[in-house]
């Protein structure tokens, strides 16, 4: 087995141990220090293996309906963390991981599901796009009472999601051969990253875990409801489609990049407990997604 399957196979063991570590040694909380340079590894490393000719061919209003639900996921984990009586600060954790990106896997694992991987791809692209401004809006609108600094969350999509995704993509449209050359590799680069960063913002709040146990149960169940919700409302937005669109509508509505989440969090300034949520749903996604993965595949 080589190095990039060791990492990509056994990601989510990777993503327990680095939670683990993070608690363990908070000491680790310095990797937090390279969190934009990191998530901008990951968003254009994996970019890389995006072409253009995956964008064409898609089902529009499935597209459209992706969106939607994209939109719905903030409000659903806003709600979420009203009905627990979260913190502010929690709450603004769960709005920031309902309004970021699909995860950034959710293309390989539509893939693994035999789902509509061009879709997802798309869907993807789009919406870390149109992120910039839909984040700082959504956050703004639904915790307006509370200090924020969208200016910092602008800055940090646009260095590290934005132009590393449009650089990658240029990139492989430009040089597809030499860009190809070495698709084996991005998928794990990424994935290193996301177990750098998670393990990074679990150190950042290895206090408050190990101080408030009650507390990490509360956001370990908000996390559990929001991921339920998010595939739930993918599959009926999905439902009229095709079995492939429907696979790939519920995983890119579900999966919420929490890497990205809690490296805007920590990015922008804001508390550190704040990510609490994004590492949270980080462990529970990755083994929700590869169980939904195997079924679908299985149950063709």
């Amino acid at each position: 087995m080589s190095v990039t399957d060791l990492i990509e196979e056994y990601l989510l063991l990777w993503i327990l141990l680095s939670v683990g570590l993070g608690i363990a040694v908070p000491r680790l909380a310095v990797v937090t220090r390279a969190s934009t340079v990191i998530l901008a590894v990951m968003i254009g490393s994996i970019s890389l293996t995006l072409s253009i000719d995956q964008f064409r061919q898609i089902d529009l209003r499935m597209l459209g309906l992706v969106l939607v639900g994209h939109v719905t996921m903030p409000f659903l984990a806003f709600g979420v963390a009203r009905a627990l009586s979260l913190s502010p600060e929690l709450t603004v954790g769960f709005v920031v991981l309902g309004a970021v990106t699909p995860e950034l896997v959710t293309p390989v694992m539509t893939e693994l599901a035999d789902g509509d991987t061009a879709l997802s791809t798309t869907a993807l692209v789009v919406i870390g796009v149109g992120s910039v401004g839909f984040i700082p809006a959504v956050v703004a609108l639904l915790v307006g009472g509370i200090d924020v600094p969208t200016l910092p969350i602008v800055e940090q999509l646009i260095v590290a999601v934005v132009v590393p995704m449009l650089v990658a993509v240029g990139a492989r449209a430009l040089q597809p051969e030499r860009v190809g050359t070495y698709d084996a590799y991005y998928p794990a680069i990424s994935a290193t990253m996301v177990v750098l960063i998670i393990g990074g913002v679990t150190a950042a709040n290895a206090t408050v875990i190990r101080s408030n146990l009650s507390l990490l149960a509360g956001v370990g169940v908000g996390v559990v409801v929001l991921n339920g919700l998010g595939y739930g409302l993918g599959f009926l937005l999905g439902r009229r489609g095709s079995r492939p669109t429907r696979i790939a509508s519920v995983l890119s509505i579900g999966m919420r990049d929490f890497a990205v989440a809690a490296a805007l969090i920590i990015a922008a300034g804001l508390p550190t407990i704040a990510s609490l949520p994004a590492v949270a749903f980080g462990v529970v996604e990755m083994a929700t997604s590869a169980g939904l993965a195997r079924w679908f595949s299985g149950s063709d």
